[in-house]
């Protein structure tokens, strides 16, 4: 059969295309020791389904994604209360961004060189997360999610932990439960650090013994933590089970449902979101949207229903800095999302679908605009030729120097 694409994140299979003819035993064994479980087939460049099977397009698969996403959600209030526009937190996020790298670096820095983790600077840096994510937590999870992919390792834990956050607080979580959340987002992947660089920094697909020992960090994380009096129990049980899946896939210990910690599938949809929402050396990251979409598809096996459907309110149907297409015909990027209506966000308009140009650019109100305009659909940046769209959301400089390709 040909594959046309593996339902669940490139990293948790070490092939290096994800298009390509199934011919060869050795490489059907590979995807089987993967753990993937499901893939998309093209019968018209292989082997069809067999005869009297029901299957379904693309199209229709991802129609009947949206209309869950929809109605599991759009019902419900998605975001707690927050106290600074986004343009004004931006521009601290960007600073607290800037300082949470550098302070992860030195951090797993001294971890590599044989030192304990100072539980207290994690804290003080958690703590400070949790105010940005508080004044107005789309500023600081979508400017952490614009990583470069040579700062991946440092800046994906910082992203995580303002995920877990967020996700802490839509759940209702206490402030110390909340606090213990980020701590587990920020030290998730410290694991990694036992990782040897030519596989942790490699530009290129992992061989499948590379695969193995990238899959071994979590227990590698709990080695380095398990000894330190200040990190409590719920840290280290993420640092272990974040890769655990609710259909017993997952790794390293294969844990099914109810045997995963409330805060270990909290970090799973974290990981996840960050993961395939950033650059890596071998592949660019997903529109945030349409990673939502993806995560959807997957998220019966993957995750739990209940932590997934919380994070979709926490971040949004059409998180911060997704291309969308309007009802009128407008392109526009996502800027924010609406106090009680994921349907309506706040939406920067910048281009016209159909002629192919440029119109001036205007922050529109959805909500304000129900029965006369709104979201059909996601689109891809790459399909329009737009790199970088984050100087339109953030206001930030782009750093290819436009917004258009």
């Amino acid at each position: 059969m040909f594959i046309h694409e593996f339902c669940g994140s490139w990293m948790e299979h070490p092939f290096w295309k994800t298009k390509f003819l199934l011919n060869t035993a050795k490489d059907l064994q590979r995807i089987l020791d993967s753990g993937i479980e499901e893939v998309w087939i093209d019968p018209t460049k292989g082997l069809d389904v067999p005869d009297g099977s029901i299957a379904l397009s693309a199209a229709e698969v991802a129609a009947e994604v949206e209309q869950l996403l929809v109605a599991e959600v759009a019902i419900e209030v998605p975001h707690k209360p927050i106290s600074v526009a986004l343009e004004e937190e931006v521009k601290r996020a960007q600073q607290l961004c800037a300082r949470s790298k550098d302070a992860v670096v030195a951090m797993f820095g001294e971890v590599r060189m044989g030192q304990a983790i100072d539980a207290a600077r994690v804290t003080e840096l958690v703590e400070e997360i949790t105010e940005s994510v508080i004044r107005n937590p789309d500023a600081m999870i979508s400017l952490a999610r614009l990583k470069t992919s040579d700062e991946y390792t440092y800046m994906h834990s910082v992203a995580v932990c303002a995920l877990m956050i967020a996700l802490a607080r839509q759940l209702g979580l206490s402030e110390d439960m909340v606090r213990d959340a980020g701590v587990a987002g920020l030290l998730h992947d410290i694991g990694k650090m036992m990782i040897p660089d030519a596989i942790l920094n490699k530009p290129g697909k992992l061989t499948d013994a590379e695969f193995t020992t990238m899959r071994d960090h979590p227990m590698a994380g709990l080695k380095l933590l398990k000894d330190n009096r200040d990190i409590n129990a719920i840290v280290l049980d993420v640092c272990l089970h974040h890769h655990e899946k609710i259909d017993g896939s997952g790794y390293p210990h294969r844990l099914a449902g109810d045997q995963i910690s409330l805060f270990a599938k909290m970090g799973a949809v974290c990981d996840v979101y960050d993961a395939i929402t950033s650059n890596r050396p071998y592949k660019s990251g997903w529109d945030p949207a349409e990673s939502i979409r993806k995560m959807a598809e997957w998220s019966k096996g993957h995750f739990d229903q209940v932590i997934f459907q919380a994070f979709v309110k926490s971040v949004g149907i059409y998180p911060t800095g997704s291309l969308v297409r309007l009802e009128s015909g407008r392109l526009g990027i996502v800027m924010d999302q609406h106090a009680t209506s994921l349907l309506t966000p706040r939406v920067k308009v910048f281009f016209m679908a159909k002629s192919k140009t440029p119109i001036q650019q205007q922050v529109i109100d959805l909500a304000k605009l129900v029965g006369r305009e709104k979201i059909i659909g996601r689109e891809a940046p790459e399909d329009w030729n737009f790199p970088r769209l984050e100087e339109l959301w953030s206001g930030l400089p782009s750093k290819n120097g436009s917004y258009f390709g």
